[in-house]
């Protein structure tokens, strides 16, 4: 039976093997890329898998475990993108800010319990969780790329360039309005409606509005493209806050369901 303390050595391993694969890609190696990559995954996946046999739950309750599957698919994002569109930084990218989550988890290690209380005992928080994490990868790609064409390309900006910030974020849109369709789901069973209004669900619908503004502006003709990267960023922010900064909020901790206690 695995425990959390093994953590460590499934950490390292799929590390070393993510850096492999960043290093292949800059080198134009694809197929080591894509090997070394998967296997990562491989063995990162494993850990939780058996942290879920362990747990007898799905790992998603305290935010060390959300931490862990976004660990996980900051580098199954990068994959993909560099799969899609052969971009060589994505997956130094991925390595890089996983490997963050990892020291985070490794240094600051929350209480793994057993114990679920009945509302995230429903069938639909797993997926919810578990989507929601794969969206905020990607947008964090997509917040990447951002940055990059803002800071670095500084207006000499390719319209190809453009597309692949636009398809990341289309992409992490639709995951996160599914997880949002899930959540309402389990809202539902949990507490007998869809949607209240909850300081949780309030930070959600803001930072889906915020990624709308973005894709609907850079539909105007006249759009101006940095105005474009500027609300981008500013939907990231508010990510942030709608993931974990409403745990700080003294509001959300009096009454929000969606604050848990480790």
């Amino acid at each position: 039976m695995v425990t959390w303390e093994q953590f460590i050595y499934f950490a390292i391993a799929a590390v070393l093997l993510w850096a492999v694969g960043a290093w292949a890609a800059w080198r134009e190696k694809a197929a080591l890329a894509y090997t070394s990559t998967i296997i990562g995954l491989a063995v990162f996946f494993s850990f939780i898998l058996m942290m879920w046999g362990s747990l007898e739950r799905p790992p998603l309750r305290t935010m060390g475990e959300t931490r862990l599957w976004y660990s996980f698919f900051l580098p199954l994002a990068g994959i993909i993108v560099y799969s899609r569109w052969k971009y060589k930084w994505i997956l130094s990218f991925s390595t890089v800010l996983a490997l963050v989550f990892i020291c985070v988890n490794i240094f600051k290690p929350e209480i793994h319990s057993k114990t679920l209380m009945p509302a995230l005992q429903s069938p639909w928080f797993a997926p919810h969780v578990i989507v929601y994490m794969f969206a905020y990868a990607v947008l964090g790609a997509s917040t990447v790329m951002a940055l990059y064409l803002l800071f670095f390309k500084k207006g000499n900006i390719a319209d190809e360039e453009f597309d692949i910030t636009d398809n990341l974020v289309y992409v992490g849109l639709a995951f996160m309005t599914i997880g949002m369709l899930f959540g309402a789901l389990w809202a539902k069973e949990a507490w007998g409606h869809y949607w209240s209004w909850d300081p949780k669900e309030t930070w959600a619908a803001i930072t889906w509005f915020a990624y709308l503004v973005y894709v609907h502006y850079r539909q105007i003709p006249t759009h101006k493209p940095k105005i474009a990267l500027w609300v981008l960023l500013v939907s990231f922010v508010l990510l942030q806050m709608c993931w974990w900064g409403i745990n700080y909020l003294p509001s959300a901790m009096q009454t929000s369901v969606h604050v848990y206690s480790k």
